[in-house]
């Protein structure tokens, strides 16, 4: 199974999802990408870091990035924007979308509400990955 995560920056709603899901699903082929990739926040490595899930290796990228073969065989597209235009690529896969508001903020915030924004999408991401492994084994 092959599983690709996509928000615009790729640094990290779609990167807390690819660390979540690389742990729930380990015999699964997962990949996260960004239309307009920037750098992997240091605040998701953090909240990663806490539940024992370490994303500090993972990268920003942009699906151009990503190996052919694994884009050629995707099964699953999921986009995580909610506030802005999600990226688009073009894929024979089931493409779902779960909305989730960018814990980063454009303007500095106190650490305590920045680690508290990313905690929430982090188990939010989280949740949502349990409720999809329950649907694949339907």
């Amino acid at each position: 199974m092959n599983l690709l995560f996509m928000c615009v920056a790729n640094s990290a709603r779609s990167q807390l999802a690819e660390g979540l899901a690389r742990k729930l699903f380990p015999e699964f082929n997962i990949e996260s990408a960004g239309s307009l990739p920037g750098k992997l926040n240091p605040v998701a490595v953090q909240v990663m870091q806490e539940i024992g899930i370490d994303i500090s290796k993972q990268y920003s990228k942009s699906c151009d990035q990503l190996p052919s073969e694994f884009l050629n065989q995707l099964d699953f597209v999921i986009t995580l924007c909610a506030d802005e235009v999600c990226p688009v690529i073009l894929s024979k896969a089931k493409k779902l979308h779960w909305p989730f508001s960018d814990p980063a903020s454009k303007e500095p915030l106190p650490e305590e509400e920045s680690l508290q924004r990313f905690r929430e999408a982090r188990d939010g991401i989280q949740a949502r990955l349990q409720k999809f492994q329950q649907e694949l084994q339907k």
